[in-house]
């Protein structure tokens, strides 16, 4: 996918080098020139240099051919004018906007904003997990709210232990995202294999949730 993120703060410097990491296009759009040297320097990605709001940043990033637009400056005002313009002006069919302040998650849904994405509960996660987020992205599908993260430790009687990756039959909609083994964090793949202790992070519908569960740890 060619995704665009407006934002290279903490969190859209960690989104651009893992969607570049997982073989996703990536353009960055940041107004501070010290900050998009930086990452510039730092990942193989388009930097522009610019404020996001404005559609000849967005153009200059290459809006016209992106999937994804995904705004996660540190204001919400900005975000949603970025989503807007992007949906509205530009087509763009998915729009992803972080949204700092919990009490505007429900003025974005609102306003058109496929993905609101609460930063304290779905992105800081991300982030300290250290988990792919190409997974993420794969599932923006998904009716917003419908999303749920389960975090759960492999027991020795878990009916996944000692299994590969590729050999699991997820519940549908479902993606292992992350396994945290002692002091590594391990991005599955289908060569690896699940062990006792595993504190694996996983993302699944809500309704799934419970199928999950019972999928990695056993009856429940």
């Amino acid at each position: 996918m060619y995704i665009i993120i407006a934002g290279g703060g903490k969190v859209g410097h960690f989104l651009a080098k893992r969607l570049s990491f997982d073989k996703h296009t990536v353009a960055l759009i940041e107004e501070d020139k010290k900050i998009c040297k930086e990452i510039a320097a730092d990942l193989d990605v388009l930097v522009v240099n610019g404020d996001a709001c404005d559609p000849k940043r967005l153009k200059e990033a290459g809006i016209e051919r992106a999937d994804v637009v995904a705004a996660v400056t540190g204001k919400d005002e900005d975000n949603l004018i970025i989503c807007q313009v992007a949906k509205e002006r530009f087509k763009i069919k998915r729009s992803v906007g972080r949204v700092n302040d919990s009490k505007n998650e429900k003025i974005f849904s609102e306003l058109g904003v496929d993905v609101p994405i609460d930063a304290t509960a779905i992105i800081a996660k991300i982030i300290e997990e250290e988990v792919s987020f190409s997974d993420f992205v794969n599932l923006m599908s998904f009716k917003r709210g419908n999303l749920s993260i389960v975090r759960v430790d492999l027991p020795e009687a878990s009916p996944v232990i000692n299994k590969y990756v590729r050999d699991l039959t997820l519940p549908e909609d479902s993606v292992l995202v992350s396994i945290i083994r002692q002091d590594e964090v391990i991005v599955p793949k289908g060569d690896t294999v699940l062990m006792v202790g595993d504190d694996i992070v996983a993302l699944t519908r809500v309704e799934n949730e419970k199928q999950m569960l019972t999928f990695l740890i056993g009856d429940i």
